[in-house]
């Protein structure tokens, strides 16, 4: 019987190769790698001046424009998402207006920001529309609005879809009884809604909040030089000036940043 049972664990183990291997070599290898790289100067040899030079007010800097811009995004797109969501699941084809929704996403993030340069731009479709009111072109391209605007409409279908799985999982049971209890639809939502769907709206912050805080390519298209982000500081070191150990070193904040977000906002089980 024993012999058996050990028989039966082994195949299960043999499916797990694949999942280690590749977590060693797509998550584990570029993480190490980022490390080590970041003890090291321009010339290749070993230095703790990456780490003092991040705390200098440049970069320091430039980490917090990077959390003010990340958590600017994130809060737009969680003001958006949630009640589109909430309608979503109201709608008799809730399915294919959310497929709708998701689409764009399927599009080429590069062809998206082009796209949007040539709506912004002086001579696009944006200030084409307020000439028509007898307003004056202006400079919309390679503003604050801009990168803002752009970075919502492409991070918005991931903080809809986990918000509309929490609202669809929710149990219309429990609405119910919060109404016969005789609580209003603003106490019912504050109560019983908001904490049924804090796991669907903690995992959009985290689909949202993570990569924008390391936005480079969008924010060098659309904001130009607005905008310096953590993100545009690892491409400028990398690309540019081949200082790869100091791009490594800000890499090696931003995951720890990352990896603190996502333990904050990791879902936790609740007895409901």
């Amino acid at each position: 019987m024993g012999n058996s049972k050990m028989r039966q664990k082994k195949p299960g183990k043999i499916f797990l190769v694949p999942y280690v291997v590749w977590i060693a070599i797509f998550v584990v290898a570029p993480i190490v790698l980022v490390l080590y790289y970041s003890f090291l100067d321009i010339d290749g040899n070993f230095t703790l001046s990456n780490y003092v030079n991040f705390f200098t007010p440049v970069y320091l800097k430039m980490t917090f424009s990077s959390f003010y811009y990340a958590f600017l995004i994130t809060l737009f797109c969680l003001l958006i998402a949630y009640p589109t969501a909430y309608l979503l699941t109201k709608l008799k084809h809730s399915r294919l207006w959310l497929m709708l929704i998701i689409l764009p996403t399927w599009i080429n993030l590069l062809l998206k920001a082009y796209a949007f340069i040539g709506i912004f731009g002086t001579y696009g479709a944006a200030n084409a529309f307020l000439q028509v009111f007898g307003i004056e072109p202006k400079q919309i391209l390679f503003t604050d609005f801009s990168f803002i605007f752009v970075a919502v409409y492409i991070f918005i279908p991931f903080m809809i879809l986990p918000i509309y799985n929490a609202l669809e999982k929710m149990n219309p049971t429990l609405l119910d009884a919060s109404r016969d209890l005789g609580a209003s639809s603003l106490r019912t939502f504050q109560k019983v809604i908001v904490p049924l769907t804090l796991d669907g709206v903690k995992s959009g912050v985290q689909v949202v909040f993570i990569p924008a805080l390391s936005l480079f390519m969008l924010t060098r298209l659309i904001a130009g030089n607005r905008v310096i982000t953590l993100g545009t500081a690892i491409e400028q070191h990398f690309l540019v000036t081949q200082d790869w150990g100091m791009g490594a070193t800000i890499a090696v904040f931003l995951i720890l940043a990352m990896a603190i977000i996502m333990f904050v906002t990791k879902n936790r089980k609740r007895g409901y």
